[in-house]
């Protein structure tokens, strides 16, 4: 055999396993492929593709992994214990910007399933490799490596800490200040879900300076990373006062209002929650946030949107209630009861209908005038029906039952009536 041959043998060995590798990517794409694939043992055979010769060989059979392993946990199981993720972590560090991107999607692929499997990510080491990742020259790799790394933080505290402990957040808020939207959004988004498990995580966020940051791109024009800013900052305002207060100092008011009237309804729900994060800690930030127009801007809000969009702002009514009575007659004087009276009538999920009634009952239960507030928009039929309804759900009829119904007799000129 001439010298020729020999080398065409190869060139057909090659290109044999470029067609391969190729075909499973594409298979794996589609669901019905994914079971007779796994049944042919192609975890295996693409795992001796990573170590492939060919870069191009190497990056395929990634991204084909990472596409079986985002279909389902078991799959993803089976990556795990195939011991293909140490392989991955190696290479994720030596190889060129196509294979990390691909290397970064299937441990993100696998992350995602459940904290058990972010947790064998973890144990092979690779959280200081995504965090170098991050400050990658190319913005493809720093996105993925920014997708891996939050759906690692996103399961629980200790899988985020983890996180934290890698060094990813400063380098995450300095991602957010990158001018690719995708990056930006990612970013955002790993910020978020690191900061919603505990008042230390957020205030881990908060020390690394991205709540400055955050703010200053919440009239972004894009969509989605407004709607993930605005959760990132929710989710650090929810934990305590000062964390509130923190993102309050961002100068976030009247700023975020805006965005109660956005075409987007995430973007609106996000606003919403935001403000109800921050409103429901203090009289004094209620206060605030009557005093920026909050609460006639969330009632707005309110009255342009129906379903789930509408939740988070019937809850900021009832906690701004809560706080006292001055409060409450804010609510009231800026039309808030016919509105929560409207959410009560018209929306069929019973989660919603016991957010207005409790909002209601916040509202409701200082005085006697507040209790007539409520009264004169002919709610109380409406309560006593849904109470009455072996329809509803028991924390419906639990909300409707407000001890102001009864306490406040000269609501109505004497006796409150409740028929």
């Amino acid at each position: 055999m001439s010298q020729r041959q020999v080398l065409q043998v190869f060139e057909q060995y090659q290109k044999a396993r470029t067609q391969f590798v190729q075909m499973v990517a594409e298979l794996a794409t589609r669901p019905q492929n994914i079971e007779t694939l796994q049944n042919a043992g192609v975890m295996s055979l693409l795992r001796t593709l990573l170590l492939d010769v060919v870069p191009t060989i190497q990056q395929t059979a990634a991204l084909a992994l990472g596409r079986l392993a985002n279909y389902n946990d078991d799959l993803a199981e089976a990556v795990v214990k195939c011991d293909i993720l140490p392989q991955l972590v190696y290479s994720l560090a030596e190889q060129n910007r196509f294979y990390k991107k691909a290397a970064a999607f299937v441990l993100r692929a696998v992350g995602k399933h459940s904290p058990q499997l972010a947790q064998a990510i973890v144990d092979c080491g690779a959280l200081d490799t995504l965090v170098i990742c991050l400050e990658d020259f190319d913005p493809g790799v720093k996105e993925a490596a920014a997708w891996a790394l939050r759906y690692i933080a996103r399961h629980n505290a200790e899988l985020s800490q983890a996180v934290v402990d890698a060094g990813a957040v400063p380098l995450l808020v300095l991602c957010i200040q990158e001018p690719e939207i995708a990056l930006k959004r990612i970013a955002a988004s790993a910020l978020s879900d690191i900061a919603k498990h505990s008042p230390e995580l957020a205030q881990t966020v908060v020390d690394a300076g991205a709540v400055a940051h955050l703010a200053q791109m919440i009239l972004n024009p894009d969509a989605k990373l407004k709607h993930q800013i605005l959760s990132a900052l929710s989710q650090v305002s929810k934990h305590s006062v000062d964390l509130a207060e923190m993102v309050v100092e961002a100068e976030i008011f009247p700023v975020v209002l805006t965005c109660l009237k956005d075409k987007d309804e995430y973007v609106k729900k996000n606003a919403s929650t935001l403000i109800r994060e921050i409103a429901k800690h203090t009289p004094e930030l209620s206060q605030l946030v009557v005093n920026a127009g909050g609460v006639a801007a969330v009632i707005d809000c309110i009255g342009s949107c129906k379903g789930n969009t509408r939740l988070p702002g019937i809850m900021m009514l009832g906690y701004v209630a809560a706080h006292s009575e001055n409060l409450a007659m804010a609510v009231i004087i800026s039309k808030g009861v016919p509105q929560l009276s409207v959410c009560l009538s018209e929306e069929p999920e019973d989660h919603i209908k016991a957010a207005a009634a409790w909002a209601l009952g916040q509202i409701g239960r200082h005085t006697p005038e507040h209790a007539r507030a409520v009264a004169v928009t002919n709610t109380l039929p409406v309560l006593l029906s849904l109470y009455m309804s072996t329809e509803s759900s028991e924390d419906l009829q639990v909300k409707v039952l407000f001890p102001w119904i009864f306490r406040y007799t000269s609501a109505e000129g004497g006796q409150l009536s409740t028929t």
